[in-house]
Order: C-alpha cells, then sequence, then structure tokens
C-alpha cells in the first residue's frame, strides 16, 4: 500500500526535477485575498499621519501631476517608500520562514529562533559601529555574510549523519543567544550616537527609511525571490522526508544547500533595510499554511502573508501612539511572543 503523504501530494511529484510551480490551488485565491487586504493597508499608510492629504492629491501625486512640494515629500519621499520596504521585507521573511519550517519540519523553525538573524545583525552592526557605514549597499553585503557565517557555523555543528531538522534548531538557538551577547557588547562599546542609532536598529524599525535603502532591498529580492519560487518543488519533496526524496532522484544534501542559501539570502536582505524583526518569519508560514489548508508549506502564500502583516504591524506602529512612533519590531515582538506561546503549547498538547 503506498503512503497516504504520496499519495496525497501525487500532483506535486511529476514536475521533477522542479520547474514548475506546484502551489495548491487555495493558495492562489489565498494570495489573491492578502494582496487585497495589503492593498486596503497601505491607502491607510498613505491616507492617515500627522499630515493630512486627500485621496484625490494623493492620486496626483502619484501620478507626477501635482505641484505640491510637501505632498511630494511626504507621498513619495516618506511613506511610500516606507510602503515598499514593509512589503519587501515582510514577503522576504515570509518566504525565509517558510524555506527553514520545510527543511526542518517543525513550526519553531525561522531564522530569528535559530541564530541566522543575530547573524545577520551581526555583520550589519560590525560596519556600522567599527566601520562607521551608512545605510547603503555595504550594509546589505555585511548581513549577507554575516548571515551566511552564521549558517555556516550552525551547520557545521549540527553536522552528524546529517542535518536534521531538531538538532539545527537547537544548535541555532545556542550560536543566537552568543551572537546576540556579542551584538550587545558591540553597542556598550560604540559612541553615545552610534550606539543610540545601532539600538534602534536593532529593534526593527522603518522610521526615516528612503529610496536609498529601498533600491538594495529591491535588487536582493529580484533576484531571490523568483529563485525560492522556482526551488519550491524541491522543498515538497524534502517535506515528505530524506528517504521518499531520495527515492525520487532528488539529491537531498545539494537541495538542502540550495534552499538554506536562497532563505540566508533573504533574511539577511529584509534585516539590512529593516532590522532584526522578529515574528514574521515565524508565522507568515503557518497563518498561510492554515488559511489555505495546503498540504505543505507553500512559499507563494507565505510570501503574500509576510508582506500584509508587516504592513499591519508598521501601521499600528506609526498610528498606535501618534505623533511619536515606535519601532515596528516591538510590535512584531510583542505579537510574536504571545504566538510562540501558543505553538509551544499546542506542541506541548500532541506529546501528551
Amino acid at each position: 500500500m503506498s503512503d497516504p503523504n504520496t499519495r496525497r501530494l501525487r500532483p506535486v511529484l511529476r514536475p521533477l526535477p522542479g520547474v514548475a510551480l506546484p502551489y495548491h490551488p487555495r493558495s492562489f485565491m489565498l494570495a489573491g485575498l492578502v494582496l487585497l487586504a495589503g492593498l486596503g493597508l497601505a491607502v491607510a499608510t498613505l491616507l492617515t499621519g500627522e499630515f493630512t492629504i486627500s485621496p484625490a492629491e494623493i492620486w496626483q501625486t502619484l501620478l507626477g501631476a501635482s505641484d505640491d512640494g510637501v505632498s511630494i515629500l511626504v507621498v513619495v519621499g516618506l511613506r511610500l517608500p516606507r510602503i515598499v520596504a514593509c512589503i519587501l521585507v515582510g514577503a522576504a521573511l515570509g518566504l525565509s520562514g517558510a524555506i527553514f519550517q520545510g527543511l526542518a519540519r517543525n513550526p519553531l523553525a525561522s531564522p530569528d529562533i535559530i541564530g541566522f538573524t543575530a547573524g545577520a545583525a551581526t555583520g550589519v552592526l560590525v560596519l556600522m559601529l567599527v566601520e562607521g557605514a551608512a545605510f547603503t549597499m555595504s550594509l546589505s553585503l555585511g548581513a549577507i555574510l554575516g548571515g551566511f557565517g552564521t549558517a555556516l557555523l550552525v551547520y557545521l555543528l549540527a553536522l552528524r549523519r546529517g542535518v536534521h531538522g531538531q538538532r539545527l534548531i537547537l544548535v541555532g538557538i545556542g550560536v543566537g543567544a552568543m551572537l546576540s551577547a556579542f551584538n550587545a557588547y558591540l553597542i556598550t562599546r560604540a559612541e553615545l550616537e552610534a550606539a543610540q542609532a545601532a539600538r534602534i536598529w536593532m529593534y526593527g524599525s522603518f522610521n526615516g527609511i528612503g529610496w536609498a535603502q529601498v533600491q538594495p532591498l529591491a535588487l536582493w529580492c529580484l533576484v531571490l525571490v523568483p529563485l525560492a519560487l522556482l526551488l519550491s518543488p524541491r522543498l515538497k519533496l524534502l517535506e515528505m522526508g530524506d528517504e521518499i526524496a531520495s527515492s525520487l532522484g532528488l539529491p537531498g544534501n545539494r537541495a538542502k544547500v540550495q534552499l538554506i542559501l536562497v532563505s540566508i539570502g533573504l533574511a539577511a536582505a529584509a534585516i539590512s533595510a529593516g532590522g532584526p524583526i522578529g515574528f514574521i518569519a515565524l508565522a507568515a508560514p503557518q497563518l498561510a499554511q492554515r488559511l489555505a489548508r495546503s498540504p505543505g508549506i507553500d512559499l507563494l502564500a507565505s510570501a503574500s502573508m509576510g508582506a500584509v502583516l508587516l504592513l499591519a504591524a508598521d501601521l499600528v506602529a506609526q498610528r498606535l501612539m501618534a505623533p511619536f512612533q515606535i519601532p515596528v519590531g516591538l510590535v512584531t515582538g510583542a505579537l510574536g511572543g504571545a504566538y510562540l506561546l501558543y505553538l509551544l503549547g499546542r506542541e506541548w498538547r500532541k506529546t501528551e
């Protein structure tokens, strides 16, 4: 008798070696609904704020037909790059978390839980505080190098008769704790002004973000997001187990390395622009899977869910204590803590 999981995912197995995009039909519907919600959040972000602009004026400004310099500054210079950054960062984090959870087959696996976020933040902080770099492409490269270096360290420490999900998570938590302590040390040794900027960045914030920070993020996403979607069939096979994937002709170790590299790149690119924002990579894949009722982790729905979650959290961060703006990482961190307790309680009830 064939494995029921294999029968359920039989349509997914046909496109091997994996060029087609094997998404569950409901994931397209969910992605469309989520994007509509994101559009509503983007409109709300444009319309509200300390400086009120009418919908007609916003529309004229977006079309380039407005002569009002203040409206152009507020809409095009301040609010629009923030919206684009939220969408790109949220989608990148959602994809990164989905890949990690699919590989580890564990809902607790995400780059912020297993240390890769802390490693990417280390790369950025070294450039900010030691080299004095500004928020340019160099910080993106620092985040990429820090994330990849941490991933290599965790992979080598967890490498024992193959990398397994539970071992990878435990090793990653330990490495992440040490890197977080090192990051705090870097901040304490920096000059006052630089330390304050670094501490605000460590909370995760889009305050003051502009097109100069969005452009390198967009370039990384333009390369990594399509690559992640093209690797989705391999992730589907690996979710069923290494033995089944190998029996179907998939080189498991090479596919894992490819997926991990893409996931680290996505997380690092997001962190370089918005800081180490928590909760999104952890929750977006699980929420998308539950709403779409898909048989496994769905990358397309996870990216859409991550973008909308971050848009909603950033809108709350901007308007909750207006005219003061709090870092979006504080909002996502509070939500993430509650969600993590829910996941732990659910796993505990399963074990019992």
